[in-house]
């Protein structure tokens, strides 16, 4: 199949999912297949590429929350489709044993699943745990199956708090960890920080990682955060982390206060504000966590990207920053993060 073959099955694909036309998505993959085109092109060059776009599609306004959920949803069924050997097909060499599965609070599946088909295709057995495991439940799943390597996918860094107890508790029972995701940062730059053994940007680069083999950690006893991240003793990460409620609450009072067009909003309005309030306080923990401006204000310029699509200014955000430095007044450390979010935002167009 040509490049321009390609190019049309992932064009028909997105027609097919952004309509919500699951009959004509799985047709389109099974002519694909019958015209020659292998199940791991078809995942990654593909349906990979059809669920980026899916994204970029949201964020952008031209799919709802609803419609992109129904994309996924079918993707999931392609991926399904794609997985499922041809009859009388040779299976492939047998390689070892995996674990798969997304970090606790981690909701987003299908990227891990993606992974998990593609290495399965290279002669991997792949336990795929799916979306949101518990740490204890996966050690207790390695302590059962004696896997040479755990991978583990987050999309969201607000997960990493969660990612790096994963990835603590696996390593201490003797089991490698190669990591993957957005979660850690374009450029893996969160999974060293977090001791991940490896970092992968994507499933064919995680099955090159696995093929040259990961050397097994020594058992440890299981290291409390502060022992990987110093900064930590500071507290102030937990302290934001269980203040989460009181501060979003009191934020929302001082814009109403503020901004007099809030007093108008309805039902479904503030129910939105209070959401963005909570994923702000979310990300700046977050920040505190890995000890990285770059994660707060790469949030905000994209939240106000969102919020521009939907004929909100950005600049919207910045009474928000500063209702929380007011709050988070004796926090030198989230104090820095709000003033340089403030000043990202200052910078973007308009701001």
């Amino acid at each position: 199949m040509t490049g321009a073959d390609l190019d049309a099955v992932r064009d028909g694909l997105w027609h097919a999912v952004a309509g919500g036309d699951e009959d004509t998505a799985l047709a389109l993959v099974r002519q694909a297949r019958a015209s020659g085109a292998d199940p791991e092109t078809l995942l990654m060059d593909v349906v990979a590429a059809v669920q980026r776009r899916i994204g970029v599609a949201w964020a952008a306004g031209r799919l709802s929350v609803a419609r992109e959920h129904a994309a996924t949803a079918i993707n999931d069924r392609v991926v399904t489709l794609l997985a499922t050997p041809d009859e009388g097909a040779e299976p492939p060499a047998r390689r070892g044993r995996v674990v798969m599965a997304c970090v606790e609070g981690e909701w987003h599946a299908l990227p891990a699943r993606l992974v998990a088909e593609v290495l399965r295709l290279r002669g991997w057995r792949v336990d795929f745990l799916g979306g949101r495991t518990p740490a204890r439940h996966l050690v207790d799943h390695l302590r059962r199956s004696a896997a040479d390597a755990v991978l583990l996918s987050s999309s969201l860094p607000t997960r990493l708090p969660a990612a790096h107890a994963a990835v603590t508790a696996c390593r201490s029972v003797g089991t490698p960890v190669l990591v993957g995701g957005a979660a850690f940062g374009p450029d893996g730059r969160y999974a060293r920080l977090l001791g991940a053994d490896a970092w992968a940007p994507g499933a064919r680069e995680a099955a090159d990682v696995l093929a040259a083999g990961l050397e097994r950690p020594a058992h440890t006893a299981a290291r409390h955060p502060v022992d990987d991240l110093p900064h930590l003793a500071d507290q102030e990460y937990t302290l934001v982390t269980r203040a989460r409620s009181r501060l979003v609450k009191q934020t929302l009072a001082d814009l109403t206060g503020r901004l007099p067009a809030l007093r108008r909003f309805d039902d479904e309005q503030w129910e939105r504000t209070a959401e963005d309030l909570a994923h702000t306080v979310d990300f700046l923990a977050a920040a505190l966590y890995v000890d990285d401006t770059r994660l707060f204000t790469d949030f905000l310029t994209w939240t106000a990207d969102i919020l521009s699509a939907r004929g909100v200014p950005g600049r919207s955000l910045l009474p928000a920053l500063g209702s929380l430095g007011e709050q988070l007044h004796d926090f030198p450390r989230a104090r820095r993060l709000l003033d340089e979010g403030a000043l990202a935002l200052g910078d973007l167009p308009g701001g």
